[in-house]
């Protein structure tokens, strides 16, 4: 493997690392709402989509983007399932949680789908049913912030189980071509790591609301800079697009954040 690959992985490692840290302890000190849209805002994509471009072509991380609206949406049922299951331990949750990933996410990769509206459309579908499931049926409400006594060593051994984490998903994606490596951008790691580290921290209650507010966030936001991505890199190159990219997404988390704080329980 090359040295721009390494370099890569420690730039996720990092990036994902201090992203997790960061706004975990925000959801702990300021509620679950501001933690969980924090948490969903484009950081690792970011990085994944233009090292793809750097390493094989615009090209290849143009296609790669075919995918990431879909299986943001299936990351959306992911944890739904750990929102339902939670009560009953944090490792019957995440081993139920990613069977289904697997199910679902593993025909999407053996069919090499390149149909873009037709990913955009089931996006869109299974975004508007995570939302209904979450605020019509789950009924988790929102959570004030917990108190949390920190260390300097709890700190740095969340922010390495989150990087170690993430690390493992880019590393993988290597391994894979621009649709298996689309997928494995947008592999629920962030949203691994944020259940167990508010699981930890504050229980099932927090964790819950947290987490349902993330992937709201993420759903959309992260969706949003990769469908951004799919033109800006065409038109501005990489080192433009990714910027206008990001400009795009904000622009949407603004939106994302109102719908947040006025919609969600």
């Amino acid at each position: 493997m090359d040295t721009l690959f390494w370099y890569k992985l420690l730039q996720s490692f990092l990036v994902g690392s201090i992203w997790i840290t960061v706004s975990t302890l925000i959801a702990e000190k300021y509620g679950s709402k501001i933690g969980g849209f924090i948490g969903g805002l484009p950081s690792t994509i970011i990085i994944a989509l233009l090292f793809i471009g750097i390493t094989q072509s615009p090209e290849a991380a143009v296609r790669a983007t075919t995918v990431v609206p879909l299986t943001m949406g299936i990351n959306g049922i992911f944890t739904l399932v750990y929102l339902i299951s939670i009560k009953r331990g944090l490792p019957i949750a995440l081993t139920l949680a990613f069977l289904v990933w697997i199910a679902l996410v593993g025909p999407l990769a053996m069919s090499g789908l390149d149909n873009f509206p037709l990913a955009i459309g089931g996006w869109l579908l299974l975004m508007v049913f995570y939302f209904v499931a979450v605020e019509k049926f789950a009924n988790i409400p929102a959570h004030g912030k917990v108190n949390v006594h920190y260390t300097s060593i709890q700190i740095i051994a969340r922010g390495l189980f989150a990087g170690i984490l993430i690390a493992f998903a880019v590393f993988i994606s290597k391994l894979a071509g621009p649709i298996l490596g689309g997928i494995f951008s947008v592999f629920p790691v962030i949203f691994t790591s944020s259940m167990v580290i508010t699981y930890r921290s504050g229980g099932y209650k927090f964790s819950r609301a947290v987490v349902k507010t993330l992937v709201v966030s993420a759903m959309v936001n992260v969706s949003v800079y990769s469908i951004a991505v799919r033109y800006t890199y065409g038109w501005l190159g990489l080192a433009w697009g990714t910027l206008a990219a990001i400009g795009v997404s904000m622009i949407t988390a603004w939106f994302t954040f109102y719908i947040i704080r006025k919609w969600l329980k």
